[in-house]
């Protein structure tokens, strides 16, 4: 059941408008990234099959969002994956990662336009050096929507991502989306990895560069 809240209107007051400030464990995510050493495991009609991609990740920082008194500072990301054998994109994503720092709640969104949508939910500490978040199909408050086609035959049954921060400035992540596909018995484990490098700095949020 959904927690109650005594009072849901009043925002909170005296906020600090600039965002790359704010982000909590979130703040060595800002800017723009690149890596390299990517690699998918995905489910194919002969068997799963491994493919290695390169990718682009942007994050740019938004102005502080308010739900009521529930405050949250975040990052507006897209995200480009390519392949070296192939023009089209292999993977495109965008959504927010978001951080309240009143209670550590980390919240990734996720929209790919291929018709899935999704929210993943996690806690962290501002210097900690290892986020992991997680979303369960069926879930009302973090959870997995999809069209009728990914429902029957790819169903997302849970995704979970862990984002680890090296000591160089570095970042890497491993995904794992459990799939259950048509005419398979057991789930699929969908295996995303990568590690990036950063290749360009973080803009400041619309708020403070009106102020500039």
């Amino acid at each position: 059941m959904a927690k109650e809240f005594d009072d849901i209107y009043t925002e909170p007051e005296d906020v600090d408008p600039n965002t790359l400030d704010n982000l909590g464990p979130l703040s060595r995510l800002a800017g723009i990234w690149e890596g390299v050493k990517g690699s998918d495991t995905s489910p194919k009609e002969d068997g799963p099959e491994t493919r290695k991609y390169k990718e682009r990740i942007e994050f740019q920082a938004i102005d502080p969002q308010a739900n009521g008194p529930q405050l949250f500072y975040g990052l507006r990301y897209h995200v480009k994956v390519n392949t070296d054998e192939e023009t089209i994109a292999f993977h495109d994503q965008v959504g927010y990662w978001l951080w309240e720092p009143a209670t550590g709640l980390i919240l990734q969104t996720i929209a790919i336009p291929r018709g899935l949508v999704a929210i993943a939910s996690g806690h962290a500490k501002p210097n900690d050096k290892t986020l992991k978040l997680k979303a369960v199909r069926g879930e009302t408050e973090y959870g997995i929507c999809a069209t009728t086609f990914l429902e029957k035959a790819f169903r997302t049954e849970s995704y979970e991502i862990e984002i680890t921060f090296h000591d160089d400035g570095t970042w890497s992540y491993v995904s794992d989306t459990m799939l259950r596909v048509q005419g398979q018995k057991e789930l699929f484990r969908h295996h995303d990895e990568n590690f990036l490098k950063q290749v360009g700095k973080p803009k400041p949020n619309p708020m403070v560069l009106a102020e500039e």
